[in-house]
């Protein structure tokens, strides 16, 4: 397939649980899921037709209401059945709205609750791109789990957190107002002020086809350049 990283991640949704490997020519901006550059295009393709690649199975994140509870006042979460985002998903505030205050626990502990723009929980395929630009850290192809980030945090405490691929995340709306919903960069609904939802890490769940020696760290060299100098 020939497009950008939102390309990309469209066709791992459109082929998710399956055995279909994405081979995907770079033609976005970055195209860090992306196998070869335009200019390597033919070669690219032969190999392909070859079957000259390696297979990597890609994680995601799924998020899901919390089952409902007995009490009719209880305030509802976004509705629908579980979805999954394989780079990110994102709770931000929308705009013209104010601030948000979003708190999230991990296996029931309150881990933090800050006053922000929003929050990003990222696989470590979708680490590089939101999580990223919080500062949070860039996770390898390979690691089992997620990272959890704030996005522009009123606060100087506010860190990035690493979680481990068993443990349950549930993510508290406590502002006045209903945040968006973004999985993987696209509008999924809303989640209402009170309202929580839940989110866990889902094993193997798309498939990259990468020629021969295109590991994650080069490709982060290439992308993003040297993490020091």
């Amino acid at each position: 397939m020939l497009g950008g990283d939102g390309t990309i991640l469209k066709a791992l949704r459109l082929y998710a649980g399956t055995d279909v490997p994405v081979f995907a020519v770079n033609f976005g901006e970055i195209g860090f899921l992306a196998t070869v550059e335009p200019q390597e295009i033919a070669e690219g393709m032969r190999r392909a037709l070859d079957g000259d690649f390696e297979l990597l199975r890609l994680p995601a994140i799924m998020l899901q209401p919390p089952a409902q509870s007995a009490s009719a006042s209880e305030p509802a979460a976004a509705t629908g059945d579980a979805r999954t985002a394989v780079n990110d998903i994102a709770i931000h505030r929308k705009v013209g709205e104010r601030v948000a205050e979003i708190a999230y626990e991990i296996e029931g502990e309150v881990v933090g609750s800050v006053r922000c723009d929003g929050l990003v929980v990222a696989t470590p395929a979708g680490s590089t791109g939101y999580n990223l630009a919080n500062g949070g850290p860039v996770m390898a192809w390979g690691v089992e789990g997620f990272v959890v980030s704030f996005i522009a945090p009123h606060s100087l405490t506010a860190r990035a957190l690493v979680v481990a691929p068993g443990d349950r995340l549930t993510i508290h709306n406590r502002s006045h107002d209903a945040l968006d919903i973004a999985l993987d960069g696209r509008p999924a609904g809303e989640i209402r002020a009170g309202a929580k939802l839940d989110a866990r890490f889902v094993k193997e769940i798309g498939t990259i086809a990468q020629l021969p020696g295109s590991s994650f760290y080069r490709r982060l060299r290439e992308k993003f350049g040297r993490l020091a100098s």
